[in-house]
């Protein structure tokens, strides 16, 4: 290839780039105006449509004027197809009945005919009905002129003028197809987006207000029974609300954010929850008065985000549901990080499973699923699997694989 070739792509899209953005009044009366000099170009005289055939009359002024009511109305055949194709047809069958020699400028019926079929938004019908009329009444002047067409002419002339009609149709047929298409495509994107805004609220929420609630409740215990012990409560119940504050910052960042600023922030991506903040969840837990065993295995890697943040979030809702349902047992959780997978288990302690031991799973409503139910979706949106429910020998256990999704360096 020519190394030159990139430069004349270059310099032929700059100008297609112009003309795209121009007004459509513009782009047609461009149009009609080069069909209009095209009417007058000897060459290009008997190109056109006819119908008749009548004695031929000697160009005038007349004649001159019928091509250009022909050809200039095409102007505005976007933005009133209905007025430009009534302009149109009527130049042409003056044309036409004055028996004037066929000229380009009669090709102007069929763009203002497939104008109309695609841009005309009311009364369609009534106007495909009025052109259906007038060329009836066409047909009728022509044979009184003399006109040695007969009806089999006629019939196959009018069909050809309504398969432009019916062209135009079908493109705006596809058109408004399309714009539904793209519609429901937004509601359902919106939708999406809706249910992830408040599985990402509910997990933020959730987690650090059922950690407040227990710091605050055993931080007034120990005001009446070791009240020298009551500061490191509070002070745990701040600290919970200020990674709160955190993580909420980090949504609000990631919601405002377009494009690839969400990752390009550097601030905003030290807040990221990710796998290595997952000591930090198991520390709040443990100064909210529960129990919890952590360990790895294997090397960890740094994923994508969305792996990241599905991993975050499982270990997140579990503690929650063992902080909510069965304070004070003891919690292990577990993270294998494997070449194709990591996996994750958490498990509460607790009598022989009952209603009373084992979080609840609650149904998702119709604005998006809560707890472990939202979670399940969440983790089957990486392709991943989550299993949650009471161990046979009492307790509860959230066991959860996600594919691995290495981040690209």
């Amino acid at each position: 290839m020519s190394p030159r070739a990139p430069w004349s792509r270059a310099l032929l899209r700059a100008p297609l780039g112009w003309w795209e953005e121009r007004d459509a009044f513009l782009k047609d009366g461009v149009l009609a105006l080069v069909l209009a000099l095209l009417a007058f170009v000897p060459t290009l005289s008997h190109i056109g449509a006819q119908i008749g055939d009548l004695a031929e009359r000697p160009a005038s002024a007349l004649s001159v004027g019928l091509i250009l009511a022909q050809t200039l109305p095409l102007a505005a055949r976007r933005r009133w197809p209905a007025g430009c194709l009534a302009a149109v047809a009527a130049a042409f069958a003056a044309h036409q009945a004055l028996g004037f020699a066929t000229t380009s400028g009669s090709l102007g019926l069929y763009l203002a005919l497939y104008s109309a079929g695609a841009h005309q938004v009311r009364f369609r019908r009534g106007l495909a009905g009025a052109m259906s009329a007038g060329y009836a009444v066409l047909a009728l002047v022509l044979d009184r002129f003399g006109s040695p067409q007969g009806i089999a002419d006629y019939l196959a002339f009018y069909l050809t003028l309504a398969a432009f009609w019916l062209v135009g149709s079908t493109v705006r047929t596809r058109r408004a197809e399309e714009a539904q298409r793209r519609r429901l495509a937004a509601e359902v994107a919106a939708a999406a987006e809706r249910t992830r805004i408040a599985s990402e609220l509910h997990d933020v929420v959730t987690h650090h207000v059922t950690a407040m609630v227990v710091q605050a409740d055993a931080a007034q215990f120990l005001l009446t029974s070791a009240p020298d012990r009551a500061g490191e409560g509070l002070s745990a119940v701040s600290d919970t609300g200020r990674r709160a504050l955190t993580e909420l910052r980090y949504l609000l960042g990631v919601l405002e954010a377009t494009g690839e600023s969400a990752s390009a922030d550097p601030a905003r991506a030290s807040r990221a929850p990710t796998l290595g903040r997952l000591g930090d969840l198991v520390e709040q837990a443990r100064r909210s008065g529960q129990p919890v065993e952590f360990s790895e295995q294997g090397e960890r890697r740094a994923q994508s985000v969305d792996v990241e943040l599905t991993a975050y979030r499982v270990v997140q809702e579990a503690l929650t549901n063992a902080m909510k349902y069965a304070a004070g047992q003891p919690t292990r959780v577990l993270v294998r990080h494997g070449e194709e997978r990591i996996e994750i288990k958490v498990t509460t302690d607790g009598p022989t499973a009952s209603p009373a031991a084992a979080p609840a799973v609650r149904k998702p409503d119709p604005a998006g699923g809560r707890g472990l139910a939202g979670l399940r979706a969440r983790t089957r949106m990486v392709n991943g699997e989550l299993e949650a429910g009471p161990r046979p020998e009492g307790g509860f256990e959230v066991h959860a694989t996600i594919p691995s999704k290495p981040a690209p360096e």
